[in-house]
């Protein structure tokens, strides 16, 4: 009998990354004991914090930062806020974290945080006191050179905002101390879009290696109605794609006309959001609603349209299972990439992977589903992170012309790492495995980094 707790979501992840690196560590077993000690989280901090009601009661919830590796530079990722969240999850994200923030090729060490407050349904009162009482706990424990949260589910401008606030009257500093501040205080250019355009980068690359096009009428399904789904749905239209569903934690809402969703419809989606409603306010409200659109109470938008060339998983995480991954074959779908941390379930992915396992000539690819895990496809996110920790340790502030352009760089470099270390370790296929490519990359960057500070030996 084990000693150590249930944790499914970060046994689910170790256990994906374990099978993907089998072909290199076969070849390279001295580095099973690297995997063996990454696995285990450098520090991990839970603390109690108590706050204030409106009405004057007491509230208490459970905080958290896992900080997991630092091998390759301070420890990087969000902090959110929801009631789910408990240590499996952080597990799991500050596990995902490392390799992804690897492969950006910025220096960043891994962790995640946040707590089991849920934001929802508080007033603007509430979620300040909230935030200074979260951060009395957490800002000993981090620092611009030490461990640089930054927003996640349930933490977006507001709440950064409140903790940086709350940061600076406690430790006496103005530091970089957290990423996608305000624009005027330290942010950066294009750090809310960030995730969501650099996922469209990411797979305009997939776009242009396997059926050498772009985005000019592609249907994509995205999933998800925040940030990372927003942004991909606007950028998606920019470059001539065809936008047909939005989802949140009530149900989808699918386009049923040619033109599918339009940016005034994402702006104004981001505004119900940016209110704390769900999708169901822009179906009550809009008067032609039911001429454009139907909504699906309930459901997840995969098995709801008939044909599409592109699903962007962008809500989170196991959003995405083995059935509904046969639906999308079934529709025609050929790019699976994530907006979300480990969208996709297992038994997805192990469908997309066989798809891809049986090209043996990249002239004849029907049938195939080309995938890409998140901690490669949605880096742009934290790449940007990294971009704004570098801009406030020079007092600079980039263009956003300069950040989207480093932005798409990076991304261009991730997927030919990925393209290329897939490529080199996926045997008996023409057609390189993402998911291979990602994971083996990452793991070797960090572990190197490891062996050479003295981690394993």
């Amino acid at each position: 009998m084990s000693n150590l707790p249930v944790e499914p979501e970060f046994q689910q992840a170790v256990s994906e990354i374990t099978q993907t690196l089998e072909p290199f560590l076969a070849k390279n077993p001295e580095y099973r004991r690297a995997l063996e000690v990454v696995q285990i989280p450098e520090r991990i901090i839970q603390f109690r914090v108590t706050w204030e009601r409106d009405d004057g009661t007491l509230a208490v919830n459970r905080g958290f930062r896992c900080q997991f590796n630092s091998a390759l530079g301070p420890y990087k990722g969000g902090l959110r806020l929801h009631p789910t969240v408990n240590l499996s999850i952080l597990k799991f994200l500050g596990f995902e974290q490392i390799f992804k923030n690897a492969l950006t090729g910025l220096m960043m060490g891994g962790g995640k945080g946040g707590s089991d407050f849920d934001p929802k349904g508080k007033s603007d009162n509430e979620i300040r006191r909230f935030c200074y009482a979260f951060m009395q706990e957490l800002s000993r424990h981090i620092g611009a050179d030490l461990d640089v949260p930054a927003g996640d589910i349930g933490t977006g401008g507001r709440e950064i905002g409140f903790m940086f606030g709350a940061y600076k009257k406690y430790r006496n500093e103005f530091a970089g101390i957290l990423t996608g501040k305000g624009a005027n205080w330290g942010g950066s250019n294009i750090r809310p879009e960030a995730t969501g355009y650099g996922v469209v980068y990411y797979v305009t690359e997939m776009l242009k290696d396997l059926d050498n096009t772009d985005w000019k009428g592609k249907k994509v399904l995205i999933s998800g109605a925040g940030n990372v789904a927003q942004y991909a749905a606007l950028k998606v239209l920019e470059l001539g794609g065809k936008v047909l569903s939005l989802s949140d934690s009530t149900g989808s809402l699918i386009a049923t006309t040619e033109e599918g969703f339009q940016a005034s419809d994402i702006t104004r989606i981001a505004e119900i959001k940016l209110e704390r409603k769900s999708l169901t306010s822009f179906v009550e409200e809009s008067a032609n609603v039911g001429e454009r659109f139907k909504w699906y109470l309930g459901e997840r938008p995969w098995k709801l349209v008939e044909k599409a060339d592109i699903a962007l998983p962008s809500a989170s995480q196991n959003e995405l299972n083995g059935e509904e991954a046969k639906a999308l074959q079934k529709a025609g779908v050929r790019y699976v990439a994530e907006g979300s941390n480990m969208g996709c379930t297992l038994d997805a992915i192990e469908v997309f992977e066989n798809s891809r396992k049986s090209i043996k000539s990249l002239t004849n690819t029907e049938g195939v589903v080309f995938y890409a895990p998140g901690k490669a496809a949605n880096a742009g996110g934290v790449a940007v992170s990294g971009l704004e920790m570098a801009q406030n340790s020079q007092r600079l502030k980039w263009t956003s012309e300069e950040v989207d352009s480093k932005l798409k760089e990076i991304m261009q470099t991730c997927y030919k790492t990925c393209w290329d270390t897939g490529k080199e370790f996926s045997e008996g296929s023409a057609l390189p495995s993402l998911v291979a490519g990602a994971n083996i990359a990452g793991f070797i960057k960090v572990a190197n980094a490891m062996r050479d500070q003295g981690d394993w030996w």
